[in-house]
């Protein structure tokens, strides 16, 4: 029977999963995964399957990491999110939390846009640590990336987004995410984006200010190819200020309509 063990194709005689990781494990910590999950229960072995026994606390090489998660998002569903690309615009509490989320699901190309440097005020709500004081929060947010998922190509520009170099940014991606702080850099883009970019898709945040109701923040379509994520309402202001919760579940909301979207193509 032929399988495949640490992406080499092998001829084995043994039927049976625990009985093949007893004779090649050497560690009773070692990580078994039997096409793409991690398991040390009894399987019985087929024709075509992909086994891998990874030492613990190891970097898996990257054929298992990709069995991993494409058994955990489906196939198809994965193929279609390591295709594709999007840019964050904006690392701060939204967008940084968003270029997160979107590495854990998969998303191949991330494109990832911010002038500004990870300050101290950051660390209540951004996804930055200590050690990443003044550092570029393009720089620290690809570092941190590399730690999640070492195979997604980052894609880093260290600069504003103005009316003029819109149209050189955003070529090789399908969605575009607006996590601006500044209402006069959020409009700029809402207003110029599809001027350029017709067919693609702009998802903006607005209104995640605070720590009120959670049920208040919400997606919706604005028009075609173009989407806001918040309550539409609350701005950060004196006395309602950006709190990690609320500005995560905005986050979460922008992410979950990227993998929506691009699961749709």
């Amino acid at each position: 029977m032929k399988i495949k063990f640490n992406a080499k194709e092998i001829d084995t005689k043994i039927t049976n999963s625990l009985d093949f990781f007893k004779e090649f494990s050497k560690d009773e910590n070692d990580v078994w995964i039997i096409n793409g999950f991690a398991t040390k229960e009894s399987y019985e072995l087929k024709e075509g399957d992909e086994l891998f026994c990874i030492p613990k606390n190891t970097l898996p090489p990257k054929d298992a990491l990709d069995a991993m998660m494409r058994a955990r998002h489906t196939p198809k569903l994965h193929d279609k999110l390591k295709s594709c690309s999007v840019a964050v615009c904006g690392l701060g509490g939204l967008g940084s939390h968003i270029a997160i989320m979107l590495a854990r699901s998969g998303v191949g190309n991330l494109n990832l846009i911010d002038f500004d440097i990870v300050e101290p005020s950051n660390l209540n709500r951004q996804s930055y640590m200590i050690e990443d004081l003044g550092k570029f929060k393009t720089e620290a947010l690809k570092e941190q990336i590399s730690r999640i998922n070492p195979f997604i190509e980052v894609r880093i520009h260290t600069l504003r987004i103005n009316e003029n170099n819109i149209k050189d940014l955003f070529v090789l991606d399908d969605i575009v995410c607006e996590a601006f702080d500044s209402a006069t850099a959020k409009a700029m883009l809402a207003q110029n984006f599809h001027s350029i970019f017709k067919d693609k898709i702009l998802i903006c945040g607005s209104g995640l200010a605070g720590y009120g109701d959670s049920n208040s923040i919400q997606t919706k379509k604005i028009a075609d190819n173009f989407y806001v994520c918040g309550d539409l309402v609350n701005a950060a202001k004196p006395g309602n200020g950006l709190m990690s919760p609320r500005v995560n579940i905005c986050a979460g909301h922008q992410a979950n309509l990227v993998l929506e979207l691009l699961a749709s193509k």
